[in-house]
């Protein structure tokens, strides 16, 4: 039997309707759940105490974990830019495939995997490591409402961007609650096949594709993601679908990303999706008219490059999940012919931790590396501080033959624990290296295609490494 002591404790939650008896309406969700005391919603994080409706997932986390804004298929809101990731546990939907099932299903979350955090410890982890945006991510941030949108509002205020990466399976009430503090919406558009959001997510189309026009005619930057599944939904009607809604309810100027799945969850008797699927899926998009369509989830193609829609110039280049940009100003239009990119900028969005060319010689590190094999070509780094005082730690690329990049620097206050995506920013490269001195610990986790909840640690094994991460979903009563 599982631990579920994250659940004991409730906090007061919003949307809530009173119905006699003591039992309440959730209206946070398309669902609006009818839950009776002692019972939970559809979410499971969602429950009724003594005739109130709680949230149970309160400041419960996965780890606060860096990457970079191309993590969350979004391309053009300051490219390359690091983000801090917060995920939590629960979700209104259930799909089949899902990437996070081991969070996003709350029946499998176990206490040691849940980390806590205050929203000012959120703010402040973000000002610490100088990152100029939290994304609200993993398995899915509509369930953790109060949470999210208390900390966003305090983000604001610090002058931090809030980026919400979602299925957007939520209430009309609900989105009007997120739009004065969220700034980017990453959505992700299953189908726009009503059955197929029936039998796969267990949610349904309609809803989502509202939200989704509610936040761009509320002026929010706004990108759509649609996974391709294969012999599922990887075919050229899907795609003309998702772009005729595009055009029709957004904009031609809104980024659509083509994003290539992986078997998980219960979906694993299959195989990763086709390129080629993919890449005729973005010819589809932009033969209709779609100024920017991307590929996610691929490496080695320029698909995931950005080029001026007006005069053809190379703006960004991208490798995975990085991103450098060669042609865009600082107001976010072509350096070349002066049309508007439909690229928004952050001042300061830029930064990027210090460096050394080599490792300080006061004492002796501890060195892991780890070496990018078949599709596994990111890592989740986690360090942690067991000392008293401040620490470096330091980590950088490595590369076939003599060539080798400089160290960046993490700082670590003491006891504090972190963690960082390193993903393969370029073709020559091999892998990571990750050095720490004594007085703290490391461990390198495997991750498969954009970062996902759970990881496994490097020395875990690589069963179906190149097909399937690990851990295995199990069938279970």
């Amino acid at each position: 039997m599982v631990d579920k002591k994250w659940q004991e404790n409730g906090y007061p939650a919003r949307l809530e309707e009173r119905l006699p008896d003591n039992v309440v309406r959730c209206h946070l969700s398309p669902r609006n759940c009818r839950i009776r005391p002692g019972q939970h919603g559809f979410c499971m994080v969602r429950a009724n105490r003594d005739g109130r409706l709680v949230s149970l997932n309160y400041g419960r986390s996965v780890h606060a974990t860096e990457e970079t804004i191309e993590t969350e298929a979004v391309f053009h809101y300051e490219p390359g830019a690091r983000i801090l990731s917060m995920g939590n546990i629960g979700c209104m939907l259930n799909c089949d495939y899902c990437h996070n099932w081991k969070t996003s299903q709350a029946r499998y979350v176990e206490d040691k995997d849940v980390f806590y955090y205050t929203p000012q410890e959120v703010i402040d982890i973000a000002k610490r490591h100088e990152i100029d945006v939290i994304s609200w991510t993993y398995n899915d941030p509509v369930v953790w409402h109060e949470f999210v949108t208390e900390t966003a509002a305090l983000a604001k205020e610090a002058g931090i961007v809030n980026l919400y990466k979602s299925a957007f399976f939520i209430s009309e009430r609900a989105i009007e609650e997120l739009i004065p503090v969220i700034d980017i919406f990453s959505i992700s558009i299953k189908s726009i096949d009503p059955k197929y959001y029936r039998k796969i997510t267990k949610g349904w189309l309609e809803p989502v594709l509202d939200g989704t026009e509610q936040v761009y005619r509320a002026g929010k930057h706004v990108e759509v993601s649609t996974l391709m599944v294969t012999d599922l939904s990887d075919n050229e009607q899907t795609a003309h679908d998702i772009g005729r809604f595009v055009l029709d309810r957004l904009g031609p100027e809104v980024p659509t990303h083509f994003v290539r799945f992986h078997p998980d969850y219960k979906m694993t008797n299959t195989i990763r999706t086709p390129v080629e699927r993919l890449e005729a899926a973005r010819r589809v998009g932009l033969d209709m008219g779609l100024r920017h369509v991307y590929l996610g989830n691929v490496y080695d193609t320029e698909s995931t490059d950005t080029r001026c829609y007006n005069c053809g110039e190379l703006q960004i280049t991208r490798y995975g999940l990085n991103a450098q940009i060669l042609a865009v100003t600082a107001e976010g239009t072509c350096a070349k012919c002066g049309a508007d990119a439909n690229i928004r900028r952050v001042p300061g969005g830029g930064r990027r931790p210090a460096t050394v060319d080599d490792l300080p010689t006061t004492h002796e590190f501890d060195t892991a590396t780890f070496d990018w094999y078949g599709d596994v070509r990111a890592l989740h780094v986690q360090v942690r501080n067991d000392s008293s005082q401040p620490q470096e730690v330091y980590h950088r690329r490595t590369h076939q033959g003599t060539r080798s990049n400089p160290w960046s620097v993490v700082n670590l206050q003491p006891g504090e624990s972190y963690r960082f995506i390193a993903a393969k920013s370029e073709v020559d490269e091999r892998g990571v290296a990750v050095a720490v001195p004594p007085s703290c610990t490391s461990s390198l986790h495997q991750v498969f295609d954009r970062a996902h909840f759970p990881t496994t640690t490097a020395d875990s094994g690589s069963l179906n490494a190149d097909v399937t991460p690990l851990p295995l979903f199990e069938a279970r009563g």
